[in-house]
């Protein structure tokens, strides 16, 4: 039951609000404001030697452009027109498109640590506890620590050969999957996404995973969520986008689902070890979190 309560006298309304004058100066001047502000970066963006790009719009640059149809799609028909370096604005985001194999070669070789940092996200901040993971991590000292240990400790030649057993089992799974769907339409697709992700979880995981399944999924929804723009990351200075995000709640909920998972994995992984004194891969030796908990328990790590 909702109750209501009225004043006998009651205040009239023009007196609980602001002058129209006054508000409507505020927002004039607010929008001035922010017209401004764009107005001088896009002057300081004039002023860099940034590759040549299609016209734009005042606050959503060049997003027109890619409305529509496949944003691939767009950007292939734009660099046909402005060349393999092109320069897009969207939003506030500054962007440099490349779309050659030289100049790629170029960008990444060459001169790869000029351009070595990740672009942030609210998703991957999220989702990756504010890149502290290595595909997001910004380059630096941290970042060559966690490629250490992925060339010599989790993808060593002796850890690969080890998971050559599981790659086998995943290709024979996935190609009997497709015999037995002989005259039937398939979704190769997601065939592909869940024998790549078998192979990983078993690779990482070993034997002691029991909610595979739920993982994969909360990780493949993660990445439909993650995939896309997101207003937030086009329009950083807007802070109320990031109030205002549906999606931020999602990525925080299911963020939480995925810790509990792997909470309960590394609890088991270390009760396993300390009781049997066995790797909890599925032939006995060392999955990828039995070598992070190794490392992590020798004290060799700087970070922790």
């Amino acid at each position: 039951m909702e109750i209501c309560i009225v004043p006998l006298c009651p205040i009239p309304d023009k007196e609980l609000q602001l002058p129209f004058n006054f508000t409507a100066s505020i927002l004039l001047l607010s929008f001035i404001f922010f017209i401004v502000k764009e107005w001088k970066k896009s002057k300081s963006l004039e002023k860099k030697r940034l590759p040549p790009g299609p016209w734009r719009l005042p606050f959503i640059g060049h997003l027109h452009h890619i409305v529509g149809s496949l944003p691939h799609h767009s950007l292939r028909d734009l660099s046909k027109k402005y060349g393999p370096l092109m320069h897009l604005k969207f939003g506030e985001v500054s962007t440099i498109v490349v779309s050659s194999p030289k100049v790629a070669k170029e960008v990444l070789k060459t001169v790869d640590p000029a351009y070595a940092d990740r672009p942030q996200s609210l998703a991957s901040q999220i989702m990756w506890y504010n890149y502290i993971d290595i595909a997001f991590s910004p380059y630096g000292e941290y970042w060559r620590q966690m490629r250490k240990i992925c060339i010599l400790e989790l993808l060593s030649a002796k850890n690969v050969r080890s998971f050559d057993y599981i790659r086998k089992d995943e290709a024979s799974r996935l190609v009997e999957s497709i015999r037995a769907s002989s005259g039937r339409p398939i979704n190769l697709t997601e065939k592909t996404f869940l024998f790549t992700s078998a192979i990983i979880c078993r690779a990482a995981f070993g034997k002691v995973l029991k909610d595979r399944e739920t993982l994969i999924s909360l990780l493949k929804e993660a990445v439909v969520l993650a995939g896309g723009f997101d207003m937030a990351d086009l329009f950083p200075s807007l802070k109320i986008l990031n109030v205002i995000n549906w999606n931020k709640y999602k990525l925080l909920k299911m963020r939480s689902k995925m810790d509990a998972i792997l909470d309960r994995l590394i609890d088991e992984h270390k009760d396993n070890l300390a009781t049997s004194k066995k790797g909890n891969g599925e032939m006995g030796s060392e999955d990828l979190v039995d070598v992070l908990l190794r490392l992590k328990q020798s004290g060799n790590l700087s970070f922790q």
